[in-house]
């Protein structure tokens, strides 16, 4: 098992930036691909971007590729999504997921994940 934790949402104006975090306790940090995801009210919850277990590959949605940078420290347990030139819609709830599978693919799909997190809302206003 294992309980992951995010931080760093908030209220920010179009065109800042901000760092989650995502700190993650029990099993192996290591052992995890993860995953950050986002969630609107009365929408489904959509992939934003995954890194590989030691952090060599990476996968981003294309509505935040060249804006988001996901990235991992092993040793720290921790999990990062840098967000800049935020958007009005880059509101969302955040959630950060681990995902325990053999497999090396980065997935994309909710339901390959393992373990959630609480989510952090971030709020981007004109």
């Amino acid at each position: 098992q294992v309980q992951l934790v995010e931080s760093g949402g908030g209220l920010v104006q179009s065109g800042a930036s901000l760092r989650l975090s995502c700190t993650t306790s029990g099993r192996t940090f290591s052992s995890y691909a993860m995953g950050w995801f986002r969630q609107a009210p009365g929408k489904e919850r959509e992939f934003v971007a995954g890194i590989s277990r030691i952090g060599l590959r990476t996968v981003y949605a294309d509505s935040v590729k060249g804006r988001f940078t996901i990235s991992r420290d092993n040793p720290k347990n921790t999990v990062y999504l840098l967000m800049s030139s935020l958007k009005l819609e880059d509101t969302d709830v955040y959630y950060c997921a681990a995902d325990e599978g053999p497999g090396v693919r980065i997935e994309v799909r909710q339901s390959d994940y393992d373990y959630w997190g609480q989510g952090t809302q971030v709020t981007v206003s004109s």
